[in-house]
């Protein structure tokens, strides 16, 4: 691998210093005070590109459906054009600390689905991800600035149904920040 092409793949799995999630306010306070946030399959919608050179542990197997993952989507970056992309979004919550953040959240996942396995990235727009169709979108997504975390089983499951996950109140590394109007 090229060193050019190495400093890109690092950074796609450096956590970034700060994370956004935009949406309504009843729903971002409910994950400031306690935690709360719903991992879910990619909405059908999402234009994944499908890889044929996946790394582990999501490209174990042949052609995983997108939908045979859970996933939470955050920005890497404030935007104000993101309340706009997000639909009725009103309100961010502002992640302070990313790391402890992700950290907090993969241990949550691995207690509530202990057969299942996680990483959390920047997604890949335009080109494949080496981490498989979950992190891989078409590029007129690219404004989005998606890191995501993303969960499979790691035996054959029929169903990935949306699940809800706390971690704990997040007051101490994360804010609320209104839409300006």
């Amino acid at each position: 691998m090229n060193p050019a092409n190495s400093r890109a793949l690092n950074h796609a799995y450096q956590r970034p210093s700060k994370l956004y999630r935009y949406s309504q306010r009843q729903w971002l306070e409910r994950s400031l005070q306690l935690g709360e946030f719903r991992l879910r399959p990619p909405p059908q919608e999402a234009q994944l590109i499908v890889p044929s050179d996946q790394i582990m542990p999501f490209g174990t197997r042949k052609a995983v459906a997108a939908s045979a993952f859970l996933t939470l989507s955050l920005a890497a970056d404030w935007d104000e054009k993101l309340f706009d992309a997000f639909g009725d979004a009103d309100t961010c919550l502002v992640i302070h600390d990313a790391e402890q953040f992700g950290e907090r959240m993969h241990r949550a996942v691995q207690r509530l689905l202990p057969s299942w396995a996680g990483i959390d990235a920047a997604i890949s727009y335009g080109l494949p991800s080496p981490l498989g169709a979950a992190f891989s979108k078409a590029r007129q997504l690219a404004s989005e600035k998606e890191w995501l975390f993303a969960w499979r089983p790691t035996q054959h499951a029929t169903s990935c149904n949306p699940v809800v996950v706390r971690i704990g109140s997040i007051e101490g590394i994360a804010e609320l920040r209104a839409r300006e109007a």
